[in-house]
């Protein structure tokens, strides 16, 4: 038993029932080969966006956490975003969750569950977008905004070892805030507004839950990782950050601004090229 496709004669050629098996594998596989930007790139049974520079192969990679009710596609939708990879020859992995927000300790939809499910998540997109772009596993950069940064948190402390450095922007921790982390410590910037009134800097009660201090939560990070504050130094759009590092030379920075809920990717774009000019983590 076969079937008749076009082919060079008139009346085609036929195909046997391993030929058949052959070009249904090969359909299958398309929209995986084929993710990118505007399509869905599948890990098990979730699936991320993946952004190639352009001009050139990436030199690293972005792994970015969208917000509260945000997606992967509208982060591919962010000009600005993409702008940026170009210039520092970054690809862009955009992850998605599984519903409104991440599935994190402490949280209001969820409050007894854990990030497991988020850290074989994480790391199931690092080895896929790795494999498809090529890039220096030494020059992979986390970030979030908002209900993102929180993730990006959570892995900075519990699974660091994938990760040049983390950015999390306008979020932390649900609380309370952790004692300590298990992780080695990592290259962090964080970046907030002093006056953001969804995610405050001392946090805010959201349903049976709260959200977590930056103050505390760097803290913690400081006393954690050895940390020694080290001086100021201005970044972009009037934003301030107070810089600390550890004997390793391993930084953390708390960068603010005068300014509410709002991303900026000038001020990702300096708290990323700050992380990759650290030194890698011992």
């Amino acid at each position: 038993m076969g079937l008749t496709v076009p082919g060079p004669g008139r009346a085609g050629r036929i195909l046997s029932l391993p030929g058949l098996a052959l070009v249904a594998m090969l359909l299958a596989a398309a929209p995986a080969l084929s993710c990118g930007k505007d399509s869905d790139c599948v890990v098990g049974d979730r699936t991320y966006r993946l952004y190639r520079p352009e001009g050139r192969p990436p030199s690293g990679l972005l792994v970015f956490a969208h917000g509260y009710r945000g997606s992967a596609a509208a982060e591919m939708r962010n000009a600005a975003l993409l702008a940026m990879a170009d210039d520092l020859g970054l690809a862009v992995a955009a992850l998605q969750s599984e519903g409104d927000g991440w599935a994190l300790a402490h949280s209001p939809d969820a409050p007894g569950r854990d990030a497991a499910q988020e850290f074989d998540y994480v790391d199931a997109v690092v080895d896929d977008a790795t494999a498809r772009t090529g890039v220096d596993p030494g020059r992979i950069v986390m970030a979030g905004f908002s209900a993102g940064a929180m993730l990006v948190w959570t892995i900075a402390c519990e699974r660091p070892d994938r990760f040049r450095g983390f950015v999390p922007m306008s979020g932390t921790f649900w609380a309370p805030v952790p004692e300590t982390c298990p992780g080695r410590p990592a290259n962090l910037v964080h970046v907030h507004g002093t006056a953001d009134g969804t995610v405050p800097l001392a946090g805010r009660a959201v349903g049976g839950a709260r959200q977590g201090d930056v103050g505390a939560a760097m803290a913690m990070y400081a006393r954690t990782g050895g940390f020694r504050e080290t001086g100021l130094a201005e970044a972009p759009e009037g934003t301030t950050c107070r810089q600390s590092a550890n004997p390793e030379g391993t930084i953390l920075d708390l960068c603010t601004f005068d300014g509410g809920h709002v991303f900026s990717v000038a001020r990702l774009r300096y708290a990323i090229e700050r992380v990759l000019a650290a030194p890698p983590p011992p």
